[in-house]
């Protein structure tokens, strides 16, 4: 009977595709149609057409050896009351665009300041059977809730595997898989927005920021990954915006090339003291980049008693702190890594990237992002033309998800993820 009704939707959805109705949501484009729409629970693949509203009722599974593809402007509306997670054993192609991305919310009217670290649904989680996951033009917002004893990820014995563990928005664990993040939005989750245990790995262009209640990366890596990450916004992550690690003794070492990132205000919510930018551990080895540091709660930070592989680089990386305080911790010693002709001063104020827009002043621990805010740079800065274009990508010609070559972006000379305004 179960298998029945699932295919009976399947069914229902197709038809969908054909006939149509006028889409009712503010947020898919009010000039297209509705082209297929439902409330979903359990096994899901094939495809959610585009401009279709996807009500997920409880948690749904890609099975192995199938694939669901979210097409542009697909509105994914998660149950509060439920809390569904996503479990992805097969393969998953969220394919938005920058007029018509895919988003990963909840209603509207629960939208609210209360809400603000989500809660509200579990995550996307990537079993190790699962080979390819794409995110392109998605926003995930006000998810990360917390596990319990009947949640499906602890029974299936994914993710951490117990009761209690607050859910990152997305979870892969395939070193053998591919996995491309690029031009999306993660905001409003209750802790890490990434938790990456394996794969070859480009995340690209996105934006994390207003993430983590009291603790919480943007991105976090593990053993058994080959990462680029370049050109992403981070702001106000609880804690560090990425968290770069060998733990968990997975091959390959964990080898990330991180560059042309924009890191603001990260790490001074954390109610203990740890790290505010990248932190780096367990012999990963990581090459950092053209990196901009600016009001981070410390510069690039080292477990000192499991510290990062003797192989790792750092260069070229820009620091401002708008305190004192800020510019103190941002000095080189034992536990703070300093670089090859990275630009950092000693005295607050020193080192104005000179943002577009972009009050400096504002005050550490403000979490709430304002999306006029622009972080290109205005002629004049110290970062334009003081970065570094000599080292090599791990993937200089991209991955192929899907049968689609993804670019990992060439590197910039300038400092940071986004240079003057063209």
């Amino acid at each position: 009977m179960k298998q029945f009704k699932q295919l009976f939707l399947y069914a229902v959805l197709i038809t969908a595709a054909f006939t149509g109705c006028k889409k009712a949501n503010s947020d898919v484009d009010v000039t297209k149609e509705v082209i297929g729409s439902g409330t979903l629970n359990g096994e899901v693949y094939g495809i959610w057409p585009r401009g279709s509203v996807q009500r997920i009722s409880g948690d749904i599974i890609i099975p192995e050896g199938k694939s669901l593809v979210i097409e542009e402007g697909v509105l994914v509306l998660m149950d509060t009351l439920a809390k569904p997670e996503i479990i992805v054993k097969g393969n998953l192609y969220s394919m938005g665009t920058a007029e018509n991305p895919v988003k990963f919310t909840i209603e509207e009217n629960y939208r609210t300041d209360s809400r603000k670290f989500g809660k509200q649904w579990g995550g996307i989680l990537a079993a190790p059977t699962s080979a390819e996951v794409l995110l392109d033009n998605t926003i995930l917002e006000y998810g990360g809730g917390t596990t319990t004893e009947s949640s499906t990820s602890v029974k299936m014995g994914l993710y951490k595997a117990v009761s209690g563990e607050n859910l990152p928005a997305l979870w892969f664990s395939n070193a053998n898989g591919t996995l491309v993040v690029t031009n999306c939005i993660f905001r409003n989750f209750q802790e890490d927005c990434t938790y990456i245990e394996g794969g070859k790995i480009i995340f690209s262009n996105n934006s994390f920021y207003t993430t983590g209640l009291t603790g919480g990366e943007g991105i976090n890596i593990k053993s058994g990954c080959i990462a680029d990450v370049s050109y992403n916004l981070f702001y106000a992550t609880n804690t560090n915006a990425m968290k770069l690690s060998n733990s968990g003794d997975r091959t390959p070492q964990a080898h990330v090339i991180a560059y042309n990132n924009t890191i603001l205000n990260t790490g001074w919510r954390r109610p203990t003291v740890k790290g505010g930018s990248i932190w780096l551990e367990a012999t990963v080895f990581t090459e950092l980049h053209n990196n901009l540091f600016a009001n981070a709660r410390f510069g690039i930070k080292r477990d000192t008693k499991k510290p990062e592989d003797t192989r790792s680089v750092n260069s070229y990386n820009l620091y401002y702190g708008f305190t004192q305080a800020t510019v103190d911790q941002f000095q080189p010693s034992a536990d703070v890594v300093g670089g090859k002709n990275d630009i950092i001063g000693k005295t607050a104020g020193v080192n104005d990237p000179k943002f577009v827009n972009y009050p400096l002043n504002t005050a550490g621990d403000n979490a709430d992002f304002n999306r006029s805010w622009d972080f290109h740079l205005q002629e004049g800065s110290p970062a334009l033309g003081a970065g570094t274009t000599d080292f090599v990508r791990n993937f200089p010609n991209g991955l192929t998800i899907n049968d689609i070559n993804y670019p990992s972006p060439a590197p910039s000379s300038f400092i940071g993820a986004f240079g003057t305004k063209k």
